[in-house]
């Protein structure tokens, strides 16, 4: 039985998403430069190493947002699906992408920055970084993910046993 998690990022979006605003915007505008981008951690369900930034919405709630996704190299994000469609764009970096239930990198689509790709809800997918790279998702939340394989869900894997106190 597959269990759908949906990405808590409720503490993130507070966090990451500080818009530039100045007395002459209109409420709801955001403008924001390259620097101005504020990352932090990924929530639980990616891998660690990478880090998220929320542009605008919330991913958490019901409707739309923006947020990007920052990966070091040779990271990878096992088959997964989403109930929603996921719209994904290369900003920085090469980008791997490919359809399945099985990491079959050979298979994959190297995406360069700029590239674009749509993803329809429930399009079991997969993905991985050679390099670091920087992809913005643009959709509706909530935002989840669910693994093909539960084993694959980072949130559900077990923390390193610590060490025993030397006396």
């Amino acid at each position: 039985m597959r269990k759908t998690l949906r990405l808590a990022v409720v503490p993130i979006v507070s966090a990451l998403a500080l818009p530039v605003l100045s007395a002459d915007m209109t409420p709801g505008q955001v403008y924001m430069n390259t620097g101005d981008v504020k990352w932090g951690d990924a929530p639980p369900v990616f891998t660690k190493g990478a880090k998220m930034a929320v542009l605008s919405g919330d991913p958490g709630k019901e409707g739309p947002f923006v947020a990007r996704l920052k990966v070091p190299a040779n990271y990878k994000i096992a088959p997964h699906w989403h109930s929603k469609d996921e719209d994904l764009t290369v900003i920085s970096g090469t980008f791997h992408l490919a359809e399945g239930d099985k990491m079959e990198m050979a298979h994959a689509h190297e995406l360069k920055a700029g590239a674009y790709h749509h993803l329809p809800a429930k399009t079991h997918h997969y993905a991985f970084s050679k390099g670091p790279a920087v992809v913005q998702i643009n959709g509706m939340g909530p935002f989840d993910i669910t693994y093909i394989d539960p084993k694959d869900d980072p949130s559900k894997m077990a923390a390193p046993a610590a060490a025993p106190k030397k006396k």
